[in-house]
């Protein structure tokens, strides 16, 4: 959830640094958990509201029940979200809406009020288009999957085990395969698409996306604008705060142990807010990482193991391997981690929002995907854009200490070196003033303010005559 919240977050909070009121809505569980370790704040014009999403508070909202979630929010009476939209007109009129690709239920809501919506795409343009194109592919007779390896979705260019996860269903009748499929084409019925990336880095994409959905914004990276607007040279931290909000403390202790470390020697390990891993996959990563000969900084979640006890009684050799060369946390600052100099490589689970802060931060990249979109774009990194290698779907020691060693030191090292510095080049020109981005930005900002005016004018005429 994490992954949908940041950047949602953080859109709202760079419209409300350009003078927007803005009002966040989130669940009740999202907004203790944010609130609980200071990763969202607010100032004049920028508030938070929650709602309920239906489910008993001990209820784990982890990724092996994510669509639990989801479909609780969905089976709550329209009435909730109704009476929600017009509760908030206090202080200010609700004019504009901008929904979760994955909640179309609310977006519903609102356009029956009459508010104009924008769906935004917290994912990339590469995992938004697999999931569009999975009506089609159903239709076809492609889903479920023939034998065949290869796949049209994309010119050829993605293998089966790239598509996202509900792609691999046995069923085409599966709930979320269906779900995820009516979610994406309803963007068409909407009034824009937003996307969290920078024009050029996925042109090609964004091209096919457009043929359907004319009115699409990249408006990202959104943390390096957040971060020029909230806190520009020279001026001390604003209101908002530019940091990704945060679902566990971070600990700082890792910055001082990174300081110690030499130039690009360390291998930053982190699975996101929600992959889970066995027991055994823990250690097969532990092993691979300890005889990869590399030093790690690796994020362990309180809530990353299956088993409660999971933790426990690591094997002593382990132990021993991680005290001479790595460092285990809780949380941390990634934005701050992957700008530090001693940073060489991120093995990652390829959730959006990691592969464009590494992106944006030069570094190249160790794929993991756990499940969803995560699938595709750990597939553009290694093939698209050559700035990583894909090790999806196995992690024993071998394959992990070997794909680490090759992004660290292979032949191709340098290569995937050079290709995301010039990637990371292209990114900030983009947020740079005149970039793509920040052109996008503004342009956004004009239709909401032109509709808003718009819909404010026929509330008071609808008021007037009423």
């Amino acid at each position: 959830m994490l992954g949908h919240v940041s950047p949602m977050l953080k859109l709202a909070k760079v419209l409300s640094l350009r003078g927007l009121l803005v009002t966040f809505l989130t669940t009740e569980h999202v907004h203790r958990r944010l609130s609980a370790h200071d990763g969202v704040n607010s100032c004049p014009g920028f508030f938070i509201r929650s709602i309920p999403d239906g489910l008993p508070a001990d209820h784990p909202r982890s990724a092996g029940r994510f669509m639990e979630v989801l479909v609780s929010l969905a089976a709550q009476p329209q009435e909730t979200y109704r009476d929600l939209l017009v509760f908030l007109r206090h202080p200010w009129p609700v004019t504009y809406a901008i929904v979760d690709v994955f909640l179309p239920f609310v977006a519903e809501v609102g356009e029956k009020l009459g508010i104009p919506v924008t769906t935004f795409g917290t994912g990339g343009p590469c995992g938004f288009w697999a999931d569009f194109c999975i009506p089609k592919l159903i239709e076809a007779g492609e889903i479920p999957l023939p034998a065949r390896e290869e796949h049209p979705v994309m010119e050829s260019f993605l293998r089966r085990r790239d598509l996202p996860t509900p792609c691999r269903v046995k069923d085409f009748s599966d709930g979320l395969l269906q779900g995820i499929g009516a979610a994406t084409q309803r963007t068409t019925h909407r009034r824009g698409l937003i996307f969290n990336t920078g024009e050029p880095l996925d042109a090609a994409v964004l091209a096919h996306i457009r043929s359907t959905c004319p009115v699409t914004y990249t408006v990202g990276p959104l943390d390096t604008i957040l971060c020029a607007l909230d806190c520009p040279p020279g001026s001390a931290a604003g209101p908002l705060s530019s940091s990704s909000p945060c679902w566990w403390r971070e600990d700082r202790t890792c910055m001082t142990w990174l300081d110690a470390q030499s130039p690009k020697c360390v291998v930053y390990v982190s699975f996101g807010s929600l992959t889970v891993l066995s027991r055994p996959q823990l250690l097969e990563f532990w092993h691979g990482l300890a005889n990869s000969g590399h030093r790690f900084l690796w994020v362990i979640r309180p809530d990353m193991l299956k088993e409660a006890d999971g933790a426990s009684n690591i094997p002593a050799e382990l132990a021993e391997a991680t005290k001479e060369k790595g460092c285990v946390v809780e949380w941390v600052n990634q934005r701050e981690v992957l700008a530090h100099p001693a940073v060489g490589a991120f093995l990652t689970h390829s959730g959006w929002n990691s592969t464009v802060e590494a992106i944006s931060a030069g570094v190249p990249m160790i794929c993991w995907p756990f499940f969803f979109d995560q699938m595709v774009n750990s597939r553009f990194v290694s093939e698209m854009w050559r700035i990583g290698l894909d090790m999806k779907d196995t992690c024993d020691r071998g394959t992990v200490g070997r794909t680490v060693k090759a992004v660290m030191e292979g032949e191709r090292a340098d290569d995937m070196r050079r290709n995301v510095a010039g990637l990371s080049g292209m990114v900030r020109e983009c947020v740079d003033e005149g970039g793509s981005s920040r052109i996008h930005l503004d342009q956004l900002i004009e239709d909401i303010r032109a509709v808003s005016l718009e819909t404010s004018a026929g509330m008071l005429l609808g008021s007037h005559c009423g």
